[in-house]
């Protein structure tokens, strides 16, 4: 998931095809539909992203009662209204009131403490979680932004790699040179620092094992001179999540779907993140598949986020998306931290019975 931000945007807005009391009123790339006449483009409101929680005092105040996703109801989610994709919530809660909107969206002031709103976080299932211990050694994984919050990450013809995302759940492995130590963590448990210890149960320490992932890190290690490797890969597969990709995630006698997306090491004291298509060899870990490579252009994203996945090379369901990231490696100022977006495809984001576990 990418970082929750409850900000002031402007909007610009567009009419709604299908709906004359409707329109959409646009926020970078995403699009949320709302009554006629509430806005007029280069106003200012409160944008709040898909995956957030909001509080029932606000859910009434917004007119939301029983409307938002969730046992709760509670949850703002991607929908379909009268055929147009609308993705989070525009309004102009009461708390805002006397507050200078176009100050705040300049200055990006974050409103979700204020109002109560937190990141949805899915339950975890027992076969991803276990018992954990801090992990100062861990190599952290980073949150990839959605590139339709933030559609000027990228520069035209600017040459990118677009990787298909997979819909998994986020392993990460750091191999230690000294004392050969070799931690293991979900995206969950390792944002807080912390490392599963090993248990032949659990699904990320079955996928590590069943790939020889420790043993290739340390030929790795040795290759790159680093005195640590992270290895940040996607484990799916059936009872991973929702969507397969023909790999048999629970079963007894194989290990479930692996596929990398990442590599950091620790070189000279110095972390950098590496391609794993170039410093991997041949055959040594499965990767997720790489759809292009060549200049940047948003409609090209836009189009290989669609369509039927290739993972299995069977195309047996919807595509998640894609991620995008810049040859070579680079710093936006745009997300402060590491040039690197996600892109989701609509019939992913409005798929029934869908799984988002971490």
């Amino acid at each position: 998931m990418s970082t929750l931000r409850v900000t002031v945007e402007e909007l610009t807005v567009h009419d709604h095809p299908n709906a004359d009391a409707l329109e959409l009123a646009q926020v970078g790339l995403y699009r949320a539909v709302v009554a006629k006449g509430a806005y007029r483009t280069g106003d200012f409101a409160l944008y709040i992203p898909e995956q957030a929680v909001l509080p029932a005092e606000l859910i009434e105040e917004l007119g939301l009662t029983g409307r938002l996703a969730g046992s709760s109801a509670d949850r703002v989610k991607a929908v379909r209204l009268r055929g147009e994709l609308s993705q989070g919530l525009v309004c102009r809660p009461r708390v805002l009131a006397g507050v200078d909107l176009p100050a705040a969206a300049k200055e990006g002031t974050d409103f979700a403490e204020l109002l109560g709103i937190v990141k949805w976080s899915p339950p975890v299932p027992t076969t991803m979680d276990g018992d954990v211990d801090a992990a100062p050694d861990l190599l952290p994984w980073v949150d990839i932004e959605n590139l339709q919050r933030y559609p000027q990450l990228f520069e035209p013809g600017e040459t990118v790699v677009l990787t298909e995302k997979l819909h998994g759940t986020a392993c990460l492995l750091t191999y230690v040179v000294e004392g050969e130590r070799v931690i293991v963590s979900s995206k969950g448990f390792g944002s807080k620092g912390l490392a599963l210890r090993e248990d032949e149960r659990n699904l990320y320490w079955r996928a590590v094992r069943g790939h020889g992932v420790p043993e290739v890190a340390a030929r790795l290690a040795e290759r790159l001179g680093a005195s640590r490797v992270g290895v940040f890969a996607e484990v799916y597969g059936t009872g991973v999540q929702d969507l397969p990709y023909g790999a048999r995630g629970n079963a007894a006698d194989a290990p479930p779907g692996y596929a990398v997306y990442d590599v950091s090491a620790e070189i000279d004291g110095q972390v950098r993140w590496l391609d794993p298509a170039r410093v991997l060899e041949e055959g040594e870990l499965p990767l997720v598949p790489r759809l292009f490579e060549g200049p940047y252009a948003r409609e090209t994203v836009l189009a290989f986020a669609s369509g039927r996945e290739t993972v299995s090379g069977r195309d047996l369901h919807l595509r998640e998306g894609v991620v995008v990231r810049p040859v070579p490696e680079r710093y936006s100022p745009v997300v402060g931290g590491r040039a690197m977006a996600k892109a989701i495809s609509p019939a992913y984001l409005t798929r029934k019975g869908g799984t988002e576990f971490e």
